[in-house]
């Protein structure tokens, strides 16, 4: 168990060190990475973090991910809580290192509606569905090979945060939300990074169960 959790750390660490992280040089650069760098650095650290550590602990660096995998029945109930302290402990490590790094940065990549909050509740639900159903039926498919589900997982992310990005941050993800906007002390919405993706991460388990391809 202690090595599932020292990955979902590591894992989770660099999801947001460098996805956020890309927002923050992007700020400090006047935009050299542009949005669609951004969106590659998020899907590109995830592919390489499934490729790295898929095998020991499933690579969810998620609580969304962790929690549908969870209401699928493809993960233990009694492990969510300790993945889901893993993935938090490995978001605000990288987000106070960030913060040693940037401390003139005020947001350090925090998620912030850009219109209405019920408007990036729902964008954040359906982006999440988007991932976790992916992330389910990849790994189902073509487990124990991660080459594939590194591949379609990371593609997702980068989807999802090339269209959903400008309006609500496209985080799909409550550790990646809740680092920075503790680190940072911008709390507000945070209300809509927490509820979206798990709702989000449950409907598709749910539709993951009906579609499922029974042995």
């Amino acid at each position: 168990m202690l090595k599932k959790l020292i990955a979902e750390i590591v894992g989770t660490f660099t999801l947001v060190f460098a996805g956020t992280g890309a927002i923050i040089v992007n700020q400090q650069t006047n935009g050299v990475i542009t949005h669609v760098g951004i969106a590659a650095t998020f899907g590109l650290a995830i592919m390489i973090m499934i490729f790295a550590v898929g095998r020991v602990s499933g690579a969810h660096f998620n609580p969304a991910v962790t929690i549908g995998a969870a209401v699928a029945k493809r993960f233990e109930w009694k492990e969510v809580a300790p993945y889901i302290i893993a993935q938090c402990i490995g978001a605000f490590i990288a987000s106070g290192a960030l913060k040693a790094l940037f401390p003139e940065n005020a947001m350090l990549g925090t998620c912030a509606p850009s219109g209405s909050e019920m408007q990036s509740l729902i964008l954040e639900a359906i982006m999440t569905f988007f991932l976790v159903f992916v992330i389910l039926n990849s790994t189902d498919k073509f487990s124990p090979n991660w080459v594939v589900p590194a591949i379609a997982i990371g593609g997702t992310i980068t989807l999802d945060a090339l269209f959903g990005g400008p309006i609500s941050g496209a985080s799909m993800n409550p550790a990646r939300s809740l680092a920075p906007a503790v680190v940072s002390g911008h709390m507000a919405s945070i209300w809509v990074y927490m509820a979206g993706p798990i709702l989000g991460g449950i409907v598709a388990a749910i539709v993951y169960a009906l579609v499922r391809e029974k042995e």
